[in-house]
This record gives structure tokens, C-alpha cells and sequence, in this order.
């Protein structure tokens, strides 16, 4: 396993985060129908542990909590928690009725608390903004993360898909009242959707901004044949939103991953997730991995290299999204 700094900061992790959104039960505000219980998630948590990994990514809105419970008690089970990194979110909705999501500092104060007791911790190593409040001040959500923070109960904080100016003006105004910046970006990045390479990452790279991509193998579909469909693939109405209205012009890029990927004799996420990894400045990419296999493909495509010409290769078909998640 490989370890580098976070960004602009002197924390360790792994250049492979596992992605912990798979673990857990379907629920009304949860349908996500392909998830696995606690039991299998012990094994993906433990099998990425005896891997190297320690960087571990999770919400409070995964199965309603269950996934911060499971990996919580994995992780004490399993780990030394001085060692391992431990990252969760908050915005979307946990219960119905008034003040149940957002960035305020009422469902901040509340939201940290709940999570850490799912957890079983004192501190989450990284507090992350799942998605940007338009009906918040960002200088209250930037002072309450500050708070959070400040009162140990967050290492740092990092946000997670919004526009690049957004992301700046949080930053800047956290810079001019002394509050804790932002030091990490969960964007949206994979071969098939490239877009914040326009704005964001520039600006990542600039600042020294540690860059984490979720979907980075597009919900499997950069894994698999064209025609080859999953359970998830059938029942997962996210990723439908994400890719379906680009299919047609995303197949010839993964076809091109199949094509790379037989010449090289590896598994496609190899070449999905070497690609992502030479990619500045891309940190760890988040490995939703809810199969043994795709934890040990995640770690192998690290020993993969692709030349200048292979990268330009793969990415010459790309043709422009509609920005998704940022709304």
C-alpha cells in the first residue's frame, strides 16, 4: 500500500479510501436495494485493513446511520484508531419534519454528535459537507464546523460536490474570520465524467486542496461490457441519473478501458482507477467496494501504469456533461 500526505496537511492515508455507502439495510429514505449487511461489510472492512488501507468514507444519511454503525464497530474490532482515518458527512435529510438537513448550525451541532455515537468515537479524523446549502449563510456553516473542530470532536473538514466558487468563497471567508478551512474536495470524477477538471481541480492543485473522487469507476459501468447489467445497475436510481442521458457517447471510452485492459491482461478497474490516480491532485479515490474482488482490483491498480499516450487515449472521446451533483 501506498500512503501520502493529505493535501495540505500532515495526515497519512492510503491512496485507496473504501467507500462504506454500500453497507447497510434498504429503508424508506434508503432503497438502495444492492447493499450488504453487517455482517459482509465486516469482512470488506477487515479484508481492506489486512490490504493497507486506512482510510475509511462514510454518511450519516447511508442506510439511514446503519452504515456509520457497521464500519464503527468494525473498525474497533479490527484497528488501532490512531491509525486509521475516519471521514463522514452531513447534509442530507436523517428524519422528517422541520430541521432535518442542511448546513446549520443546529443540524451541525446535532448531526456530529449522532454520528459519533454511531461511530463509537470521540473524533472523526474528516467532517465533510455532503453538498452545498443554498439556504444557509456559508460564514454560519463555516463558524459551526470551526466550533466542531475546536472542540475535538473533528480533525478537519473537507466539502463535497459543489462549483468551484462556492468551494472558494467557503475557504476565503473561513481565511478572513481565522475559522478552519476546508482541506479536502469529494468531487465527481471518473472517465466517463470529467468536468470538474474545468474549475475545480485547477483550483484544488493550486491550493493544495487533497482531491478524493467518488464514483470513480461510474457505478461499475466503466468494469463491465456495455450490455452486461448488475443488481445494482438495474436498481440504483442515482446512478441512472448520473449516466444514463450520456450512454451513447460514453461507450467508445469504455470500450477503450476494455481495449487497454486486455492488452495490459488486468481487470478493467485497473486501468479505470490508474487513470484517476495519475491525475493530479487526486489523493484516493473512494472504492465503494462491496466484494472482496473490488478491493483487491482497487489496491492492484496501483502497480499499473499508463503511458501519456494510453491517458490521451482514453480520455480523446470525451465530450462535455451536464454538471451533475452540485444542485
Amino acid at each position: 500500500m501506498e500512503y501520502v500526505k493529505f493535501g495540505n496537511t500532515g495526515l497519512d492515508v492510503s491512496r485507496i479510501c473504501l467507500g462504506t455507502m454500500g453497507f447497510g439495510v434498504p429503508s424508506d429514505r434508503w432503497p438502495q436495494k444492492w447493499v450488504i449487511d453487517e455482517d459482509q461489510s465486516r469482512t470488506i472492512i477487515k479484508k481492506a485493513l489486512d490490504l493497507g488501507i486506512n482510510f475509511f468514507d462514510t454518511a450519516n444519511v447511508y442506510s439511514d446511520g446503519m452504515s456509520e454503525e457497521f464500519l464503527g464497530r468494525a473498525l474497533k474490532d479490527f484497528a488501532k484508531r490512531d491509525e486509521i482515518v475516519i471521514a463522514t458527512k452531513v447534509f442530507f435529510p436523517m428524519h422528517d419534519g422541520p430541521n432535518s438537513m442542511g448546513l446549520s448550525r443546529k443540524t451541525i451541532m446535532s448531526e456530529i454528535d449522532k454520528s459519533l455515537e454511531r461511530l463509537g468515537t470521540d473524533y472523526v479524523d474528516l467532517y465533510i459537507t455532503h453538498r452545498w446549502d443554498y439556504n444557509t449563510p456559508i460564514e454560519e456553516t463555516m463558524e459551526a464546523l470551526h466550533e466542531v473542530v475546536k472542540s475535538g470532536k473533528a480533525r478537519y473538514i473537507g466539502a463535497s460536490a459543489m462549483y468551484a466558487w462556492q468551494f472558494q468563497k467557503a475557504n476565503q471567508i473561513a481565511e478572513k474570520n481565522g475559522w478552519t478551512k476546508f482541506v479536502s474536495m469529494q468531487n465527481h470524477l471518473n472517465l466517463i465524467y470529467r468536468e470538474e477538471e474545468r474549475e475545480m481541480l485547477p483550483l484544488c492543485k493550486e491550493e493544495k486542496i487533497a482531491v478524493t473522487p467518488y464514483s470513480p469507476l461510474a457505478s461499475g459501468r466503466l468494469t463491465r461490457d456495455w450490455s452486461e447489467t448488475t443488481l445494482r445497475s438495474e436498481t440504483d436510481q442515482v446512478q441512472k441519473t448520473k449516466y444514463d442521458s450520456t450512454a451513447d457517447a460514453d461507450r467508445l471510452i469504455v470500450e477503450r478501458v476494455a481495449e487497454l485492459a486486455e492488452k495490459q491482461g488486468v481487470p478493467r478497474a485497473h486501468i479505470a482507477l490508474a487513470w484517476l490516480l495519475q491525475k493530479e491532485p487526486v489523493i484516493a479515490p473512494i472504492v465503494g467496494a462491496t466484494k472482496i474482488y473490488h478491493l483487491e482490483d482497487a489496491v492492484a491498480a496501483l502497480s499499473v501504469s499508463l503511458t501519456a499516450e494510453e491517458v490521451a487515449y482514453l480520455e480523446e472521446p470525451y465530450v462535455p456533461h451536464a454538471i451533475v451533483g452540485h444542485n
